[in-house]
Order: C-alpha cells, then sequence, then structure tokens
C-alpha cells in the first residue's frame, strides 16, 4: 500500500488551481475547532463539489476511481470490515487482489482508517477512491441485515434467562426487552432501505423466515430461530395495536413510523396458520408517494390523453388492473391533478393509504355500517366536485357511481379488470344500464408494473428468432436488444425499480354508441385502438425497443394473442 499523504488535500487543489491560496487560508480558519474535514466545508460553502475533490485525489494521488454500482460485491467480502468502521471512516471492503482487500474511500488521506481496516480485517489493503454517496449506498446493501441478526442473537440468549419463569411474566419481558425492540426496528429499517413494498414474517416448524419483496419479487433476506418467535410477533402486534392474546383469527393494523428522518406508514396483516401467526407488513412511504403525472412513467402521447380525461366536466375515470399494478399510486396521482382551492374533493377508501392535504378522506369502517356505499352516498350530500372510491366492488357502489357522474360529478375509482375495454363490460355485469355506463364514463387507464433494465449494468444483445417472434418484429435484420447482466447497484438481479406500462382509453361518442348497444370488449377494443389507444403489449413492446426492460417482462404481462 503506497499512500503517503506528503501533501494535504488543501495543497493539492491549490497545485490542481481548483481553489486559490487566500481561499485556502479561509476555510482552514473555518474549519478550526469545527470537527469537520476539509472537503466537507468545501462541498457544504459550495465552493467545490465532491466530484472536484476526487477528480484531484485520483489524479495527484495516482488512486484508481472505482463505481460501486458496477461492481459485483459479495456480502462476506464487505462485512470483512465491521460495520461501525465502515460508517466511521465511510469506506468499505469491495473485493479482493492478490491477497489486499480493495477498499473504496472518500478520502484516501485518512491513514488512522487505513489502519482500522488492517487490524480489524487482518489483511493489506489496496486502496480505491468513490463517492460518499456510493459507499453509504454499498454500506446499507451489504450490511442491511446485520443488526437484525445481533438482536435476532441476543434475544434468543434472553429467551434462556427466561426459563423457569411463568409464561406470561417471560413474554412480557421479553416483548419489553430491547432485543425485540431492536430486531423489530431493524427489520423495518432494512426494508426500507432496500425499498421493499412487503415485509414477510413466516413462522414454520423449526424457524422464522423473513422475505422482502423488491420490485416485484419476493426475495428471502434471513431466518432466525424459532425460540425468538413469540416476542417478536408480541412486539409488532403492540406496535400495530392489535390484541396480543387472539391467535386464532385474523386482524388489521397500523404502525405510523419515522425511519431515517422520513414519514412511513405500515400495514400489518396477521393470518393464522399451522404453525403460528403469519404477518405481512405493507410499507408505505408517505413522503415519496405522491408524484407528478410526468414520473408516472407514461409517453407523452399517454400524458396528453389522460390530460384531455381530466379536463371533462364530469363522468367517471377509472384505473384497473391487478393487485400491486400501481394503481393507487395513479390514483392519488390524478387526485392531486384535481386538488385546488376551488373544488371540494372527498375520498371513500378501505384503508385510506396516503393522507393528502386540501382533502376530504373517510375510512370505510364496515363494522360501524359504513360502506363504500353509505359513503358515498353521505359524501353526495356534502356538495362534493370531485369524489374518489377507493374501489368498485357491488352493484351497489357502482349504480351510486354511475349516478354522481351523469349528475355533474367527478368521480375517480378502480376496478379489476384485466384491460380498459373490459371495464366497461364489467360495469354491465353489475346490473348497471348500458345507456347509463355510456353516459358516465369519461376514460379508462389499465396499467401493469414492469421491471426496468438496471442502468449501471445494461447490455445489449442479438435477439432471437422467438424474441422477433414475441415483439411481432418479421425482418431477417439484426435486432439488438437490452438486459442487465447483474452488479453491486441491481443486487446481481439485472434490475433496478419498476416502470408502468399504461392503456389508456379514452370514451368518445363512437364508444358511446357501441356500449349502449351492448358491444363485446373485442369490438370495443378495436374502435379504441382505430382511436389511438395503445395496448398494453404495444405499450411494453415501445419500452422493450427502447432498452428500458426485457423480453421477459413483456411475457409476463403482455397477452400474446390479442
Amino acid at each position: 500500500m503506497k499512500i503517503v499523504a506528503k501533501k494535504r488535500l488543501g495543497d493539492l487543489l491549490v497545485e490542481s488551481r481548483k481553489i486559490a491560496p487566500e481561499q485556502l487560508k479561509k476555510v482552514l480558519m473555518q474549519q478550526q475547532g469545527s470537527g469537520k474535514r476539509l472537503g466537507e466545508i468545501l462541498i457544504e460553502d459550495g465552493i467545490l463539489s465532491e466530484e472536484d475533490i476526487l477528480e484531484v485525489l485520483e489524479q495527484q494521488l495516482c488512486i484508481n476511481r472505482v463505481y460501486l454500482d458496477m461492481e459485483h460485491i459479495e456480502q462476506k467480502i464487505a462485512q470483512c470490515v465491521p460495520e461501525s468502521i465502515s460508517k466511521k471512516y465511510n469506506l468499505v471492503a469491495f473485493g479482493m487482489e492478490d491477497n489486499k482487500l480493495k477498499i473504496a474511500m472518500s478520502d484516501p488521506l485518512n491513514i488512522f482508517a487505513i489502519d482500522d481496516v488492517k487490524i480489524s480485517s487482518g489483511f493489506d489493503v489496496k486502496i480505491y477512491i468513490a463517492s460518499t454517496k456510493d459507499i453509504k449506498n454499498t454500506i446499507d446493501i451489504y450490511y442491511a441485515s446485520q443488526n437484525a441478526k445481533k438482536a435476532a442473537a441476543d434475544l434468543s440468549k434472553a429467551q434462556g434467562t427466561n426459563e423457569g419463569k411463568e409464561e406470561n411474566k417471560a413474554q412480557l419481558d421479553d416483548i419489553k426487552s430491547a432485543p425485540a425492540v431492536r430486531l423489530v426496528d431493524s427489520i423495518i429499517s432494512d426494508a426500507i432501505k432496500l425499498k421493499a413494498s412487503d415485509i414477510h414474517i413466516e413462522p414454520f416448524e423449526n424457524n422464522i423466515k423473513i422475505r422482502f419483496r423488491i420490485d416485484g419479487t419476493l426475495k428471502e433476506i434471513s431466518k432466525y430461530n424459532k425460540d425468538i418467535y413469540n416476542a417478536f410477533i408480541t412486539r409488532i402486534k403492540i406496535l400495530a395495536e392489535l390484541n396480543i392474546a387472539e391467535k386464532r383469527i385474523p386482524q388489521d393494523g397500523r404502525i405510523l413510523t419515522v425511519v431515517d428522518n422520513k414519514k412511513v406508514d405500515l400495514r400489518v396483516s396477521t393470518l393464522p396458520t399451522i404453525n403460528g401467526e403469519k404477518i405481512v407488513i405493507r410499507v408505505l412511504d408517505r413522503e415519496n408517494f405522491l408524484v407528478g403525472k410526468e414520473k408516472l412513467g407514461m409517453n407523452e402521447d399517454d400524458l396528453e390523453k389522460a390530460e384531455r380525461i381530466l379536463k371533462n366536466p364530469y363522468g367517471i375515470i377509472l384505473v384497473t388492473g391487478p393487485t400491486g399494478s400501481g394503481k393507487s399510486t395513479t390514483l392519488y396521482t390524478l387526485l392531486s391533478e384535481l386538488n385546488d382551492n376551488s373544488k371540494n374533493i372527498i375520498t371513500v377508501e378501505d384503508p385510506v393509504e396516503y393522507v393528502v392535504d386540501g382533502i376530504n378522506q373517510v375510512n370505510v369502517n364496515a363494522k360501524a355500517g359504513l360502506t363504500f356505499a353509505s359513503g358515498l352516498r353521505s359524501i353526495l350530500r356534502q356538495d362534493p366536485d370531485v369524489v374518489m372510491i377507493g374501489e368498485i366492488r357491488d352493484n351497489e357502489t357502482a349504480e351510486i357511481a354511475v349516478r354522481a357522474a351523469i349528475t355533474g360529478h367527478i368521480v375517480l375509482s378502480t376496478i379489476h379488470t384485466s384491460d380498459a375495454p373490459s371495464a366497461i363490460v364489467r360495469l354491465i355485469d353489475m346490473d348497471i344500464q348500458p345507456y347509463l355506463v355510456a353516459s358516465a364514463i369519461a376514460g379508462i387507464i389499465s396499467q401493469r408494473l414492469v421491471k426496468k433494465i438496471c442502468p449501471m449494468c445494461s447490455e445489449n444483445f442479438v435477439a432471437t428468432d422467438f424474441d422477433k417472434e414475441v415483439l411481432g418484429i418479421h425482418s431477417a435484420e439484426e435486432l439488438l436488444l437490452y438486459k442487465g447482466k447483474g452488479c453491486g447497484h441491481c443486487n446481481s438481479s439485472g434490475y433496478s425499480g419498476r416502470i408502468g406500462v399504461y392503456e389508456i382509453m379514452e370514451v368518445t361518442r363512437k364508444h358511446r354508441e357501441y356500449i349502449m348497444r351492448n358491444a363485446s370488449i373485442d369490438e370495443i377494443k378495436d374502435i379504441s385502438i382505430e382511436n389511438g389507444m395503445k395496448t398494453l403489449k404495444t405499450s411494453c413492446i415501445d419500452l422493450v425497443l427502447k432498452g428500458m426492460t426485457t423480453i421477459e417482462e413483456l411475457v409476463k404481462i403482455a397477452f400474446l394473442k390479442e
């Protein structure tokens, strides 16, 4: 390891003409007694960016820059350095070369950090430069389960100290114990860092399995001994204000918490199984949920269609798709577009997923007799301009929604159908007269979510004959498609995040004529395509050809026979 800090960072920056000597003197005076590093102050004061500093260090010290997103990092390598040291010095181990541990640092001049890494890991080291953000993200990913594992081990030990106590007293001690609290907190924190939408806690005969749903796919995160189960589950039930003594029937609850200064809403569902209660926690990020319509992933043409539909003075706007397809995000985004001081907007939801300022939101309470239908009736007596119904599930709700639309209200809701034209037939199947459906419907948005190819490891390949067949391309010319090869940024999956695929049907006069004569789904679909509607499959093909998603995702969500 040949980093000899003969010159300090300030001298290097002056030599490279990034800052003037007078600026350096001023910043050094500012640094005295602040406890901050020189680089921190330069960045905070806007004198230099972190990229400027990294560029100088790379050139002047001849240290290679590494982009950790592009590296395939094994967890056992990252954890060669204790988490406390990684966080203290903002560094991370990312590989081995010639029996030397490769270390990414934001401050390679810190010889104390280098010495601590050598002592704690037992390896000599080779130093690389990386950005602070890159390193912090990597630490979050590769040390994510460490705190939870330690808390689980501590809780397991605590179980032993409770042997011989009365069962209820022992259980109460466990619930109040720091390990139980830390374990639950760590798992929730890890889920949020990894951008999981759901946490699955599953009891089996000899262990508990923790799985996170990330980008639509369930991934096993860890397993724990069954001996911690009771304290662990009871802690969650207490936080969600559930009955801890009731283990025979399903229960639903809610936890409002703050993780890393972010408000998070957790929806807790319990289900009795033969091995104990299984718990699923839906993670709702309250701060990042509401997005502008531009961030929904719609192309320019679809955005224009959505805007035209929203400009209707009255009518039903439906969002359709299966569970987990992003309907709620789209619905709230459309609602936010309509939200201004000139409108009275009221919603009835089961449950209210996100609180939106300026909108009156009502929670369904079936036990108290407050259903979608009864709530909607009351809302219509509140002089509303816009009404949002969480879901149209039955004839009664559908009938009131249609009546509200044709009497001058904008009504937004969701319905479970496979595509946009099917929503028309679904309403008619609910015994709504075709002429009422024709008069009420303003537009329908059907959607799915597909995984996005990781931009850090995206690579092209030549499409096979099967790929071309799926895409509906019959040319003999070579076609390049894209896929992710897997890297540290995407946890070797080749995907990072998801994007919406849309089918937007604007209801025209011709549609109304077809609906009134009870046209079939195929007939409605045909005139919609004539009117410019792109089907889900066509929209997804566009994303594949743009290199945003893969053939595999197209096959999952699209109907290959249309």
